[in-house]
């Protein structure tokens, strides 16, 4: 299984989650903050050389009813970056909801959701990473 890399993109935070060796679960791995780093794509770059990242799957906003929207095209636009700057493959999956699950999760876990801020970015990233994961696995 090729080594994989969640992303949930945001425009205040990016959520970062990492495949197991077995590529069988995702994990939270990191949250970028946008405002206090130069430039994110290269510090995600860093990450994929650092951990020999083979695919990246970045949550595609979608509405509920399937359609894109502006938020849609900028992550197209941050996938097109990743693909020119980090050099591996980039899968777009639907990430509905999965923000309100990460803090549906972290709630019932006992987090504030104040407090887990950061944390929420990498849970929507894992549950991204997770799904597809999942959709692998069915595919055999």
């Amino acid at each position: 299984m090729k080594r994989s890399l969640g992303i949930d993109h945001g425009e205040a935070r990016i959520g970062l989650a990492i495949a197991d060796d077995l590529g069988m679960l995702a994990h939270p791995l990191e949250t970028i903050v946008v405002k206090e780093v130069a430039d994110p794509v290269a510090r995600i770059a860093e990450v994929v050389r650092r951990d020999k990242i083979e695919i990246i799957v970045l949550g595609m906003p979608r509405n509920m009813d399937g359609t894109y929207g502006p938020a849609a095209e900028k992550v197209r636009a941050f996938a097109d970056n990743l693909r020119a700057t980090c050099g591996c493959e980039v899968k777009l999956w639907d990430e509905r909801l999965t923000s309100v699950a990460a803090q549906r999760s972290l709630h019932e876990a006992g987090r504030n959701v104040k407090d887990s801020r950061k944390v929420i970015d990498q849970v929507a990233a894992q549950l991204i990473l997770q799904g597809w994961l999942d959709g692998q696995a069915m595919l055999g």
